[in-house]
């Protein structure tokens, strides 16, 4: 049906943007009025407070990764402040795992709550012990966020964990059909006690060249990022595939780009049928974050969805680090626009909860204790994810995200157009503030992330020699100025 537009229609639309646009900019400011206008550095990085906190703190855990030790009492908004005193601008938030912001006055009334106090000194077991507050707290949360036609979910413990789990499912789901009615044998449940089969079938979960899926052995053996990650670690015999490397700019590169995503389906489909064991699942990101943020078309995505129902295996999302707004989207893969939905979603890290969405009850186990463990989530978690999405409703966070989006990237398109060496195949326009850059080598980004934090940013990396952005969804235009501002002086200087 074509509806006209009319001078009506197109005078509300002004208005209903105009009043997104005063009420959007107002959010970081309600939230958190006395947040810094500026970055504040006063010793190097990692500086002597710092230096000596983690001397303190080694002796009892291993934290050879830490950049610095931050105080998260008077960190605030989009700022991190560290031990020595030094306030950055954060764009790293968490590794992508802070949607509100620093101390959000909304979150800590969340945590001040009589659900959450209940939650925390009376930790249930919530497979065997479920509180009688925790359908409510997930209806209005967890689920009232849930992707288009998903109406299940699975709460876990974390992103590793919400993977795990989600494979699972798709190894119980494909044996419970190959099973049919029946139930299981005598031999299958004497041999699973061996880890053989009949009763521990032989099975796969193909992943993507370049994808990062967790730390827990079966998502390790999944993940493809980086080499440090697996070593020394036993791991399953599973397919990976290729994943596009597309050219930048994408309007330049269009016949190359297709060419490309068609080598990778193809090469995927070969791989999906040929495996030496059957593939139960795929798992694949919209955007392969840690491995270096590679992105690739809604056609490319839309024909993994074709093959695999076409094959009748599982197709699985990952959103760990996708999921809750930063794209632009609540969840990345709405922007594929697909024929039909994935079977699973896993989330985690912005949500601050853990878990899987899946919109085929058929993965729902029919028998207690197939997917299990002590707290199966936490009800806490619930809680402040359930605060995070009403915050994010209310807000228009996610439009807000997407607006903030479209500035930052049409600033670094000109900062790349001038700086071409150090800031190539600029990426993510369209999705939000999850924008990646490579740099001229692996050390010159390294040296990057260095000077970044000198001049008062807290900005990641990933893959070889990316640079990327993971901010929160209060983050906006001011805080963008301040962060380009940065990303000029840095490779301006090279």
């Amino acid at each position: 049906m074509i509806r006209s537009v009319t001078r009506s229609s197109l005078l509300r639309n002004r208005v209903a943007g105009a009043r997104l646009t005063r009420l959007s900019s107002s959010v970081a400011a309600s939230y958190f009025p006395n947040e810094p206008t500026a970055p504040s550095v006063k010793t190097a990085i990692p500086g002597p407070q710092t230096k000596a906190a983690l001397e303190k703190l080694n002796k009892s855990m291993d934290i050879p990764a830490a950049y610095f030790v931050a105080d998260y009492y008077k960190s605030l908004g989009n700022y991190i402040v560290d031990v020595d005193g030094n306030v950055l601008l954060d764009v790293y938030a968490q590794i992508a795992s802070i949607a509100l912001g620093y101390n959000n006055p909304a979150l800590i009334e969340a945590a001040k709550s009589d659900a959450m106090i209940n939650s925390l000194v009376n930790r249930p077991a919530t497979g065997n012990f479920p509180s009688n507050d925790y359908a409510d707290i997930l209806e209005k949360g967890i689920m009232a966020a849930a992707p288009k036609g998903f109406s299940n979910v699975w709460t876990a413990l974390s992103g590793s964990d919400a993977n795990e789990t989600a494979f699972k499912a798709a190894f119980i789901y494909q044996a419970s059909k190959k099973r049919g009615s029946g139930g299981f044998t005598q031999e299958e449940l004497t041999t699973t006690m061996s880890n053989q089969a009949p009763g521990s079938p032989a099975g796969s979960i193909l992943s993507f060249e370049s994808s990062f899926h967790g730390r827990l052995f079966g998502s390790l053996s999944a993940t493809r990022s980086k080499p440090i990650h697996k070593l020394d670690i036993p791991a399953f015999d599973w397919p990976k595939a290729p994943f596009p490397r597309l050219q930048y700019p994408l309007e330049a590169n269009v016949e190359a780009n297709k060419q490309e995503e068609k080598r990778c389906l193809e090469e995927f489909e070969k791989i999906l049928t040929t495996w030496k064991t059957p593939v139960a699942a795929v798992i694949v990101e919209p955007i392969l974050s840690e491995g270096g943020d590679f992105h690739a078309s809604r056609d490319f995505f839309q024909g993994i969805r074709d093959i695999t129902k076409k094959h009748d295996v599982v197709m699985i999302v990952d959103e760990v680090q996708t999921g809750v707004g930063g794209t632009g989207k609540l969840w990345a893969h709405e922007h594929w626009n697909l024929d039909s939905v994935p079977d699973i979603v896993t989330f985690s890290k912005k949500a601050q909860a853990a878990g899987y969405y899946f919109s085929n009850p058929e993965l729902r186990p029919k028998l207690a204790y197939r997917q299990f463990n002590t707290w199966c989530g936490d009800p806490s978690k619930a809680i402040i994810a359930s605060a995070i999405f009403n915050e994010i409703k209310k807000n228009n966070l996610v439009e807000r995200t997407a607006q903030v989006g479209d500035y930052l990237f049409g600033k670094l398109e000109a900062l790349a157009t001038k700086y071409p060496q150090n800031i190539a195949n600029l990426r993510g326009k369209g999705q939000g503030t999850f924008i990646a850059w490579d740099c001229s080598s692996p050390e010159f980004r390294d040296n990057f992330i260095k000077k970044a934090k000198e001049l008062g940013v807290n900005i990641g990396g990933c893959g070889v020699q990316a640079i990327r952005l993971r901010p929160a969804l209060t983050f906006e235009e001011k805080h963008a100025d301040i962060l380009l501002d940065v990303v000029e002086k840095i490779v301006a200087s090279a």
